[in-house]
């Protein structure tokens, strides 16, 4: 194995041989030949332990024995304790999921404080199956299909190609030893299930099962780029625009294709979406109506889809001093400065009388029923009103703000100046207040 490991190295991960490494090791037998291989080939290597507190004294003895490798062949090691348990319930985490996100956030964070510039992970090819497995039956698309990556950003997986099989042979002939996982043989994780009860029956059917899928893989990547270059062609025509407020397509481009809930699908799967009928029925919906995922909202405003992060919570109302000179906003900073003459106007600079306010000012979120008086105007306009008349999507209405002085508008902020607070012929101190 050692030598099909060399040559593996150098046709896939080259890079690897002049690269500051870390590898993730449990103490079990992939993670521990992993260590042994790269030790072999002298590569400049750490290793990373975590011990997630889950199995008392075996989790200790596990951290024990990591301690015992990083002596024996002479690296540095790095060993993290975390309390999992605490960690998913406060983050309403499965336990798996919740010592995968301690796992690779505490590597991220190794890896860029001591500039190591990759993390080695002891992912073999039955894992890349049980993943196969999972993802489909659970339910996925082209990309759930196609394995895991042998290179994510900085996320290497240098046994990738080899089985199980191998592994425990090459720990057998070499004398290697290495801790059991008491977990591992437990049926309660859907991973264990196929792992020990589907598996073994798949290789029995078809004993090259492996090279089998492998097969299968490349098939599907390959599938896969010719999709991904036609999603690319779409979304180079689609996307109109990229700003705060989003990323906004043109619905006619999906309108164009076959089958829009195909290319829909392959365009926002990654920001969390599962209702796809619904999405392919914002295509014909009216301006206004969206559809949630945990993280994102897709929004159907006029001719287009504005694909927006999940909104927060409304912020907090910012009172404002007659002393302030700068205060800080959702929207930027305001700066206040009292100047002797009107320059420079725009939607982003505003002047006033400032005889007419009453401080403490106060910037917040418009809400239904808020009246102002356009500069320029005799009467009142609803704010709703006008931001409907300036055709704004609903993210951009979101991230309207109001300046208000003693419940009154001053300035929709970064848009337009209420005509009662201008600068007149008896204005004795005007107040030059600007959005940056």
């Amino acid at each position: 194995m050692l030598e099909e490991f060399k040559y593996h190295i150098d046709y896939q991960l080259p890079f690897l041989r002049n690269g500051k490494l870390l590898i993730a090791i449990s103490g079990g037998i992939d993670s521990v030949v992993l260590a042994h291989l790269c030790h072999r080939l002298d590569f400049d290597f750490a290793l990373a332990h975590c011990n997630f507190n889950l199995r008392g004294e075996e989790s200790n003895a596990d951290e024990d024995f990591v301690l015992e490798l990083a002596e024996q062949l002479d690296v540095e090691v790095f060993i993290e304790n975390f309390d999992t348990q605490a960690y998913a319930n406060k983050n309403k985490r499965s336990i798996q999921m919740a010592a995968r996100e301690l796992r690779y956030n505490w590597f991220a964070e190794l890896a860029a404080q001591l500039h190591f510039d990759y993390v080695l992970t002891a992912h073999h090819a039955d894992d890349n199956l049980e993943t196969f497995l999972i993802n489909f039956t659970r339910g996925t698309g082209l990309n759930g299909l196609t394995g895991i990556p042998i290179l994510n950003d900085n996320i290497a997986r240098p046994l990738l190609s080899f089985s199980n099989a191998n592994i425990i042979a090459y720990a057998k002939d070499n004398g290697i030893t290495w801790r059991e996982d008491s977990s591992n043989s437990s049926r309660k994780y859907l991973r264990n299930k196929l792992r020990h009860e589907v598996v073994p029956i798949l290789k029995t059917i078809n004993p090259q099962l492996l090279d089998s899928f492998q097969n299968t893989l490349e098939n599907l990547n390959d599938t896969a780029d010719i999709v991904e270059e036609s999603l690319n062609a779409v979304a180079k025509r689609a996307i109109v625009t990229i700003d705060n407020t989003g990323v906004s397509y043109k619905v006619s481009e999906f309108k164009k294709v076959n089958n829009p809930k195909a290319y829909l699908f392959g365009m926002f799967h990654d920001f969390g979406f599962t209702q796809w009928q619904d999405i392919v029925d914002l295509l014909d919906a009216q301006s206004g109506k969206y559809v949630l995922s945990n993280t994102h909202r897709l929004i159907k405003h006029r001719d287009y889809l504005i694909l927006t992060d999940k909104p927060l919570e409304t912020p907090k109302r910012i009172q404002i001093l007659n002393t302030d000179k700068t205060v800080e906003t959702p929207l930027g900073n305001l700066f206040f400065s009292v100047v002797s003459s009107i320059n420079e106007t725009s939607k982003h600079i505003i002047y006033v009388d400032k005889a007419t306010l009453s401080f403490p000012l106060e910037f917040r979120v418009w809400q239904e029923g808020d009246r102002f008086q356009p500069l320029g105007m005799t009467g009142k306009k609803k704010v709703s009103k006008y931001l409907k008349d300036e055709k704004l999507s609903l993210p951009e209405k979101e991230q309207t703000f109001l300046l208000m002085s003693n419940n009154t508008v001053v300035w929709v902020a970064g848009k337009r100046a209420d005509h009662r607070f201008k600068v007149t012929e008896a204005t004795k101190e005007i107040l030059q207040i600007e959005l940056k």
